[in-house]
């Protein structure tokens, strides 16, 4: 039942005690060359991060199952108070030879619990069993299994509480997805530098700005309105370059409504701002590749102009990459105050008939995901997944009039979209200017 093991395996735990660390290590050595097929173990990729989970119950939505896999160690999954057994599971998208969990309780932890693993979901094998937990983090690098799925499931609590799981961790060799080449990471956000600097406590924008930069991404995406309130050139040299400015030279930006209405003509100052990195093909909108990834820069200020339009679907005609994503400012579906706005309709129908992927926008000050769904609004696998990621420092704006498809709205809490791609998919996280994972999305397969 437990190959190369007489018997179950026992976790690892984490204490201070130096003489215990010494016998430890000692004790990993022995193992290491009693078993040296298992010396890579702990090198095998993690497979769980950002996979969905289900749980037989939760204490409320707060503390859902994802919150076990979404990385986050301030996040955590919650049964039921006083019931037993509970468990959480996580689908990991494919059969993989697991060779590694590890498990982060909170004080709510499980007295005895079994790890198991099932290539259906519904017949279960067990790969670890522990009855004498005492919380903490329980590592298990020993185990050896191969299925889709892996539950924990708590059969004795150590409280008077539920089960509660800040992280759980399932490390191995995946056999149905093929490994992810070409990624990196883009920082996003939208509606930016508001007429205020660092000295002023209120001010959010330096504070966006020191977040991005601490995440250190590949290159940085601008979703409009990046200087308010009217976008004047004196206004960009005195507050935007004080702060996301730092990394202008890595940045892709497109216009917003503000940049409209500076003084000295539409755009002015946003051109004179930034020069060739916001035309580099000579036109307020562009594009431009990335690994396996098409990136297509609009101006939704002009969606009622042939010559963008003719441009898009040239741009889209000579596209050799599998993935594509977009920009621009105003958003098709919202539910912030501007709400829907059919500007950007036109785009979605082109967007949409290339296989597009993702779509991201500013314009209402919130952050919002939805579901994967077609110009029309209708959901469906094939569709435009929309961001809204407003919150780049100026003031919030409440959620007003949730739309179908929003799985998840955010409003007054500053932060930037930190997305991941790779050569067949994407996924982010959005995350506020205290560091912490406000919202984990799904892994998406490019279409």
């Amino acid at each position: 039942m437990y190959p190369n093991r007489s018997v179950l395996p026992h976790p690892t735990r984490r204490h201070t005690v130096g003489m215990v660390i010494a016998a430890v290590l000692l004790l990993v050595i022995s193992l290491l060359l009693a078993y040296p097929d298992r010396a890579g173990a702990a090198a095998d990729p993690l497979l769980s991060r950002g996979k969905p989970a289900t749980a037989s119950s939760s204490e409320d939505s707060a503390l859902g199952p994802q919150n076990a896999f979404d990385g986050d160690p301030a996040t955590r999954w919650a049964s039921a108070e006083g019931k037993d057994p509970q468990w959480i599971s996580v689908d990991l998208g494919a059969a993989a030879d697991i060779t590694r969990v590890a498990l982060t309780w909170e004080d709510a932890y499980a007295k005895a619990y079994r790890i198991e693993v099932s290539g259906d979901g519904t017949t279960w094998t067990r790969l670890a069993e522990e009855t004498a937990g005492n919380g903490g983090t329980d590592d298990w690098p020993g185990v050896s299994g191969k299925g889709r799925y892996v539950r924990v499931q708590g059969t004795a609590r150590g409280t008077a509480y539920g089960y509660s799981l800040y992280e759980v961790e399932v490390y191995g060799t995946s056999e149905g997805t093929p490994p992810e080449t070409g990624a990196f990471t883009v920082v996003a956000a939208g509606d930016i530098a508001a007429q205020c600097t660092a000295s002023d406590s209120d001010c959010a924008h330096p504070r966006t700005a020191a977040l991005a930069q601490q995440i250190n991404p590949k290159f940085y995406l601008t979703m409009g309105d990046n200087q308010y309130d009217d976008a004047r050139i004196s206004d960009y040299r005195a507050y935007y370059d004080k702060t996301w400015g730092a990394f202008k030279n890595k940045t892709r930006p497109v216009p917003g409504n503000h940049e409209t209405y500076d003084p000295a003509g539409p755009l002015a100052g946003y051109k004179s701002y930034f020069g060739a990195i916001a035309y580099p093909q000579g036109k307020s909108y562009y594009s431009f590749d990335e690994g396996n990834w098409h990136f297509i820069a609009l101006d939704s200020n002009s969606f009622d102009q042939s010559a963008q339009i003719d441009w898009l679907k040239a741009d889209l005609a000579k596209n050799s990459k599998a993935c594509i994503a977009t920009f621009f400012h105003h958003p098709l579906y919202s539910s912030g105050g501007h709400g829907n706005d059919p500007v950007s309709r036109p785009v979605w129908k082109i967007l949409y008939g290339a296989k597009a992927d993702l779509v991201l926008n500013g314009h209402d000050h919130h952050y919002e995901r939805f579901a994967p769904q077609n110009p029309d609004g209708k959901a469906t696998a094939d569709g435009l997944t929309e961001i809204i990621g407003g919150m780049g420092g100026a003031e919030p704006y409440p959620i007003e009039n949730v739309q179908p498809n929003s799985q998840k709205r955010i409003s007054g809490e500053y932060g930037v979209l930190k997305l991941d791609f790779t050569d067949s998919g994407y996924s982010w996280n959005y995350v506020g200017t205290d560091g912490k994972n406000k919202d984990t999305s799904p892994k998406y397969t490019c279409h």
